[in-house]
């Protein structure tokens, strides 16, 4: 099983390429929560995520017959640039295999790192399964994002920084995929404090590693489905799982709503820009969806921030959505001049500010004599977004909430 001495050993060999990525206090989030809130900013990390540590462990163990074959790996963005820098920087070719809807961005820069990319399968399972038939064919090693000893040594050594820096930690938060961060990282701090606490934290639509320790095998589900592309993995490995169950003292999960306010707050209020996989660890401190204590130090690991653009901007409205920031609503009209300047007026007065409109008189679904009007509004808070609603109630028009 892996151990600390396999940590302190990847750390030689990671230094230099992978940062000691900053650990900071959050006291926006320690008023939110009553915990004493720190966040591992591992979104600084090169490349955007802590992937870069556990590929560069790898291919520095390489014999030199592999080295000259060159590394296969799979992955859904992450891993895949971690093993496009870490062969770069070795002088080792490197192919990655990606999903067909991996995020442009990751691809982009996977590509830029000097890596052969090739984009098969729907998901990350898919794309590995393509990734061995390469290996088979072409002799080379493939690089596992996370089932590895080795790789998982690698992503420990974020775990050594976190004690490093925050020796008084009671609980450190670590995202879950296939479980190679996690299993480093609690090595790393527990055979150093062993009173501290490690909590998983995976999404609702990718939540394989709670049902593989109950039943004590690896058990995978059939799809998965979250924002989190990063963690969006079918099952946990084999070898994760078996130091998971010595180390891990508990699995949780969070879904896309909670990563999405949790995603928009750190942009908002700690001006940190992370993935949805980067978010689930404060989404789970924000949520409740463990027990702490009030002042109980609490570092979240930030794992990511390698966001595709076109999908920022759905995240942050969800996250808008989930703080009351963000309104939309359809009214239906009586089809006379002077209604949409009624309902205007009545907006106004409640201070919202109008996003959107769309004023539709044609659609099957309205009577002949009726409109239907959608706005899209930005409001305050929660409180101000159902004011905007009573107060168009109270001058008799029905609404419809859509968001």
């Amino acid at each position: 099983m892996l151990s600390l001495s396999d940590v302190h050993a990847a750390r030689e060999r990671v230094d230099g390429v992978a940062r000691h990525t900053p650990l900071e206090r959050s006291r926006t989030f320690s008023e939110m929560s009553g915990a004493d809130v720190r966040l591992k900013l591992e979104n600084f990390q090169r490349t955007g995520a802590f992937k870069i540590r556990g590929a560069m462990n790898r291919i520095a163990t390489l014999s030199d017959a592999e080295r000259e074959a060159g590394v296969v790996t799979a992955s859904a963005g992450n891993h895949a640039q971690g093993v496009a820098l870490a062969a770069q920087r070795a002088g080792v070719d490197a192919t990655v295999v990606m999903p067909k809807f991996a995020p442009v961005s990751k691809v982009k820069a996977t590509r830029g790192y000097g890596a052969s990319v090739r984009l098969e399968g729907v998901d990350y399972d898919e794309a590995q399964a393509y990734a061995h038939e390469l290996e088979r064919e072409e002799g080379r090693t493939y690089v596992h994002a996370f089932d590895d000893p080795v790789v998982m040594a690698g992503q420990g050594t974020l775990g050594l920084e976190i004690v490093d820096d925050c020796p008084e930690l009671d609980t450190v938060v670590v995202p879950i995929g296939g479980g190679g961060l996690i299993s480093g990282v609690a090595v790393a701090v527990k055979e150093q404090l062993p009173d501290a606490r490690v909590v998983g934290v995976q999404a609702d639509g990718a939540a394989s590693a709670a049902k593989s320790l109950e039943a004590g095998e690896v058990t995978e589900i059939d799809s998965v489905d979250t924002i989190a592309d990063g963690i969006a993995t079918r099952a946990v490995g084999e070898a994760t799982l078996e130091v998971m169950t010595e180390y891990v003292d508990e699995v949780v999960t969070v879904d896309d709503r909670e990563i999405a306010l949790a995603l928009t707050l750190l942009l908002e209020r700690a001006k940190t820009l992370v993935e949805g996989a980067g978010a689930v660890a404060l989404a789970a401190v924000l949520s409740e969806a463990f027990e702490y204590d009030d002042g109980e130090t609490v570092v979240a690991a930030l794992c990511g921030g390698n966001i595709d653009l076109n999908r920022l901007g759905t995240v942050i409205r969800r996250g808008l959505v989930q703080m009351g920031r963000y309104l939309k609503i359809t009214v239906s009209l009586k089809d006379r001049p002077g209604e949409l300047e009624r309902v205007s007026s009545i907006v106004a007065r409640t201070g919202a500010n109008v996003y959107a409109v769309h004023h539709d008189r044609t659609s099957r679904d309205v009577a002949v004599n009726a409109a239907e009007l959608e706005l899209e509004l930005e409001t305050d808070d929660a409180e101000h977004a159902a004011d905007i609603v009573d107060a168009l109630e109270a001058d008799g028009y029905e609404v419809e909430v859509l968001s």
